[in-house]
């Protein structure tokens, strides 16, 4: 199985492939105000170059700290959004954090679902931490509902900062990475 591509059922409408340098233009597409709105609002150009560089330094093969991918829409092979799993640290124990976006016009056609659902199976085969956790914010309904349709238990609210300064309240939901996928 190549390492940097998800498995996807053949029924899945998308394929996960590596963030790589050509993705900045998709990065800068998703930085639109009705996509951040839950995380504080756009970013600055040099905010985004920095971020565009740690998701291409996640995607470097052989490394167990994460990867990022580029959401791409089959059959179109259309880029349409972002997602990865990172290390990440909830109260003290190592654990991956996931996070997606998809662009406007290709919402609520199960695209992060699907995606979600691959990102769990790479987070999955890397067999080093246990858990998968995703931070939408409380007042996220799609991402909530995303989290919920992907098989993720919501263990509650919490608090926390993104991006650093910026107080955010949001669902702490969490997957069990060695309870085999549904």
């Amino acid at each position: 199985m190549d390492h940097d591509t998800a498995p996807a059922p053949t029924t899945s409408p998308v394929r996960l492939e590596p963030w790589s340098e050509d993705d900045f233009g998709l990065l800068r597409a998703m930085n639109a105000p009705q996509l951040m709105e839950h995380l504080g609002g756009p970013e600055s150009e040099e905010a985004l170059l920095k971020r565009h560089r740690r998701y291409v330094d996640l995607s470097v093969a052989g490394t167990s700290a994460g990867r990022m991918f580029r959401i791409v829409l089959l059959p179109e092979a259309a880029a349409v959004g972002a997602i990865g799993f990172w290390e990440q640290q909830v109260d003290g124990e190592p654990v991956y954090e996931t996070g997606w976006t998809v662009l406007p016009g290709f919402q609520g056609r199960g695209v992060a679902t699907a995606a979600t659902r691959a990102v769990a199976g790479l987070a999955r085969a890397e067999r080093s931490r246990r858990f998968l956790h995703a931070f939408p914010s409380t007042d996220n309904a799609p991402s909530n509902a995303v989290c919920r349709k992907a098989g993720f238990e919501l263990l509650g609210a919490r608090d926390v900062e993104y991006p650093p300064g910026h107080p955010l309240r949001c669902n702490d939901w969490r997957l069990d990475l060695e309870t085999p996928a549904p």
